[in-house]
């Protein structure tokens, strides 16, 4: 499975990040250059990494999610994980990530609002 990545500005300026598919060794590089492209272009007060529909994430993977808040730190961004899948939960957690980007509780599909018909 591929990568895309989709970028765009919440209220409040902060710009989001939304990886869907894999970030793994063929596609972490893609999470970096979106954090850098960011940094290119405006220095917003946050980023938010949504990964709510990331299905699959590996140690390389997660290094570039670090590598991108290490470089924030340094711009002066605060980069936050919101969101996140069942799996991306688990893997920061068990890596001891999940505090480094603000302790996001998991998505979970029946979280989601119902939409009654008609409404």
């Amino acid at each position: 499975m591929s990568l895309s990545i989709v970028k765009s500005v919440r209220p409040g300026g902060v710009v989001q990040i939304a990886p869907r598919g894999e970030i793994d060794v063929d596609t972490a590089y893609e999470v970096r250059e979106a954090i850098a492209e960011v940094l290119a272009k405006a220095r917003p007060a946050r980023i938010e990494l949504n990964m709510r529909l990331v299905t699959f994430i590996d140690s390389v993977g997660i290094s570039a999610m670090v590598a991108g808040f290490q470089t924030c730190e340094v711009s002066g961004v605060k980069l936050v994980v919101t969101e996140p899948s069942r799996f991306v939960h688990r893997q920061l957690w068990v890596t001891g990530l999940l505090g480094l980007f603000g302790a996001p509780e998991p998505w979970f599909a029946d979280d989601a609002p119902e939409v009654l018909p008609g409404a």
